[in-house]
């Protein structure tokens, strides 16, 4: 499996093999003389031709690539041109550009240059990259609308300025998300989604896309575009996500177990929770705009300070409005769609576990059926043997004809030795041809079974012949399966081991965004508390030019002693 952990992007020596003790992978897993597969695609052929990017190590090692000097597109230079680069989402725009109907546009700006792609665009984009890489985390996009929003708002659903504002977020996210991955920003077909003069149906309707292949798990996992290998990889199964496997990897029923709790977590009360936090917090904006404008409204029938304290206290009010919309504005950029983009991970890594997952059910069906080919091997190849014994048993057998008088007859026709005659006719026993062979009827395996026993019963076939074709057709599949197994292994291991690098890598990524989720939270709650203090600060100081209470003493006068009431004398 040399060839197969020189073409792993993530592969390290740290980096432990699918091959293991647990797995009870018995074949030998080295390549043959001609690989089974070709070479990894790291890029997808464009009009240019792509260079190799420099793989990217593993996690357990901490040098730095050398930079990328091969290019295969000015997006490609300037994606690696060694500076912090960002791709922005500067705007969206209604457009009925080579459509029939008015769709959204949203402008993307890489460097200098600008590319409009509607949402369906970058839906294709990623589909087709999860195909192009069924071993990578592809980042995720974000949601369709929901079918309840067309209902309520029908025409105007795709308009709605909270939602075009959200793709924007989310779409800037995942377009940042692929520029920094090690392998995904070295895609040509990403470079060319990037192009301002690029059609996207071409790129669709073109090389790679166009190659892959309707079925994933009959393709090479490294260069699913890769037909050179199709023959050998259509002799493999069909598996079932649902089929257990007999041997599994602890590592990856860690990883699913996991990803299960992360799941259920985020997706359940983290959101729920949070979803009614910000509905409350909505409903005290509008609370406070409300009382806000009451109380300005009260100030202008009232004069003096007492009119300038009551405006103050209006305008903090109104602050106190303001800010929070803001703090609502930041937790949803900041808080509640990164909380949803990870629930979106979280589905994205299950699958991804599971195309590993049926990559290695396909390895064991694969062991399966050589296994039954090779006991029916044996079935026939000892038919056919005990049938040449047979046969060579009979033609073996010769049978002596009787004695003829015509050496030592007389005129009767009478032997001349009767004795003789009786004591040759009592070595030779009396010949008996064999039975013909009991014709067996059809198994009891349904009607389709009964009927094709019967045309083979008319059709007058010859059994030798057919267990003969039967053998060097049993041969060959076996010979097929056997290098299907071989490629099945080394797909096995090629997942298990980029996979595994992926999540390493998406978890690291995962605490960094966690943490910065967490500095976003406090720094907005902070300002949002620093605005309204600010504000009523004001209204303190306002307050106090009021007068104090007519009925009530200055609170910084200390209160006379109290009047003892007058003592009356008891009459006597």
């Amino acid at each position: 499996m040399d060839d197969v952990d020189d073409i792993n992007p993530f592969s390290s020596d740290a980096g432990s093999p699918i091959i293991a003790a647990n797995l009870s992978l018995d074949e030998d897993l080295s390549p043959p003389d001609t690989p089974v597969n070709a070479p990894a695609r790291l890029s997808s052929p464009g009009p240019t031709p792509p260079a190799k990017r420099p793989l990217p190590l593993s996690s357990s090692s901490s040098r730095q690539q050398p930079p990328k000097t091969d290019f295969c597109c000015t997006r490609d230079q300037w994606l690696h041109s060694g500076d912090d680069v960002e791709i922005l989402v500067t705007g969206a725009q209604k457009t009925s550009d080579n459509s029939k109907t008015p769709y959204i546009a949203y402008i993307i700006q890489t460097g200098h240059v600008e590319t409009r792609r509607r949402y369906s665009e970058f839906e294709s984009l990623r589909n087709s990259l999860v195909k192009l890489y069924p071993t990578l985390i592809i980042p995720p996009i974000p949601s369709k609308q929901p079918i309840s929003d067309y209902a309520v708002k029908q025409a105007k659903a795709k308009e709605d300025a909270n939602l075009i504002s959200r793709r924007k977020r989310m779409l800037h996210t995942f377009l940042n998300r692929m520029a920094r991955h090690p392998i995904l920003s070295n895609e040509h077909v990403f470079h060319r989604f990037l192009q301002s003069d690029v059609s996207w149906t071409e790129v669709l309707h073109s090389p790679p896309i166009s190659t892959l292949p309707k079925n994933i798990l009959k393709a090479p996992a490294h260069a699913p575009t890769d037909t050179t290998s199709a023959q050998v990889y259509a002799a493999l199964p069909n598996p079932s996500a649902a089929q257990p496997l007999r041997h599994p990897d602890a590592r990856f029923l860690e990883s699913e177990i996991f990803t299960d709790k992360f799941a259920n977590h985020v997706s359940g009360p983290m959101e729920k929770v949070t979803r009614r936090v910000m509905k409350r917090w909505a409903e005290y904006s509008h609370d406070h705009a409300d009382l806000g404008a009451a109380i300005n409204g009260f100030s202008l029938n009232e004069s003096g300070a007492l009119a300038a304290s009551l405006e103050k206290t209006g305008q903090a009010i109104d602050t106190g409005y303001l800010s929070t919309s803001a703090l609502l504005q930041e937790m949803e950029s900041t808080w509640a769609e990164p909380l949803h983009e990870y629930s979106q991970f979280s589905s994205i890594i299950k699958k991804l576990l599971m195309y590993r997952h049926q990559k290695h059910v396909q390895y064991e069906m694969t062991q399966d059926g050589i296994e039954s080919k090779r006991e029916q091997l044996q079935t026939l190849e000892r038919n056919e043997q005990e049938a040449q014994r047979l046969e060579g048993a009979l033609s073996g057998s010769t049978i002596r004809p009787s004695r003829s008088t015509n050496s030592g007859t007389n005129g009767s026709g009478s032997d001349e030795n009767p004795e003789t005659r009786e004591q040759d006719d009592a070595e030779v026993p009396p010949y008996s041809p064999p039975p013909p062979p009991a014709r067996r009827g059809p198994p009891a395996m349904g009607f389709l079974h009964a009927l094709s026993y019967t045309l083979h019963g008319m059709m007058d076939v010859d059994p030798e012949t057919a267990r003969r074709n039967s053998i060097t057709k049993t041969r060959e599949t076996l010979s097929q399966l056997e290098d299907a197994l071989q490629a099945s292994a080394q797909d096995l291991k090629y997942a298990s081991s980029t996979i595994q690098a992926d999540l390493d890598r998406f978890q690291r990524q995962k605490v960094a965004d966690l943490r910065e989720m967490a500095i976003s939270m406090a720094r907005s709650h902070r300002d949002w508390c620093k605005k309204n203090l600010e504000a009523w600060e004001e209204v303190k100081r306002e307050t106090s030019k009021i007068e104090d209470h007519p009925n009530r003493l200055p609170l910084n006068e200390p209160a006379s002693a109290p009047v003892s009431e007058p003592t009356t004398g008891r009459p006597t």
